[in-house]
């Protein structure tokens, strides 16, 4: 959690903030997209993704988030997609909540080795569209086909 959001936190506590936040779609060479599991104590999944630091832009946030994540140098390609609302509210463990609001781009690989950089991901792995993991945010199964072409906003 960033400095900022930790001193929100203390003024606000875990009440429901508005957390603006960027997600990668990256493939690998078979069409396969890039999941991790940043928890080993449950086998639910997530994009490399992460909040939007005061300043910075989302293109740059989705570099930043990528590399802690993954250890790969990512360019955005194009946006896939903006999304928020209810459906991307969650609950974390301490009774923090934040209702998300989604960039995410479809991302190519510049370059790098995959290995968790912050030891935020305990499983990095690359899954076919027809057999996507179970996900902790509930995104629109149409960002990951890849006959997708034209943004979604939710």
């Amino acid at each position: 959690m960033s400095d900022y959001y930790k001193g929100l936190r203390k003024k606000i506590g875990p009440q429901c903030i508005f957390n603006p936040s960027v997600a990668a779609i990256i493939r690998n060479e078979k069409g396969e997209i890039f999941f991790q599991r940043p928890s080993l104590d449950h086998d639910i999944w997530s994009l490399p993704a992460g909040a939007i630091e005061l300043g910075e832009s989302p293109s740059d946030a989705v570099k930043r988030e990528v590399y802690e994540e993954t250890g790969l140098s990512i360019v955005p390609h194009r946006l896939l997609g903006v999304f928020g609302g209810e459906r991307f509210r969650f609950i974390y463990a301490d009774g923090n909540e934040v209702e998300y609001v989604i960039i995410v781009f479809d991302c190519r690989v510049k370059s790098g080795t995959l290995k968790s950089m912050d030891g935020e991901s305990h499983a990095l792995q690359y899954f076919s569209a027809s057999t996507i993991p179970k996900l902790v945010i509930d995104y629109p199964q149409e960002i990951f086909d890849e006959i997708h072409r034209s943004a979604l906003f939710n």
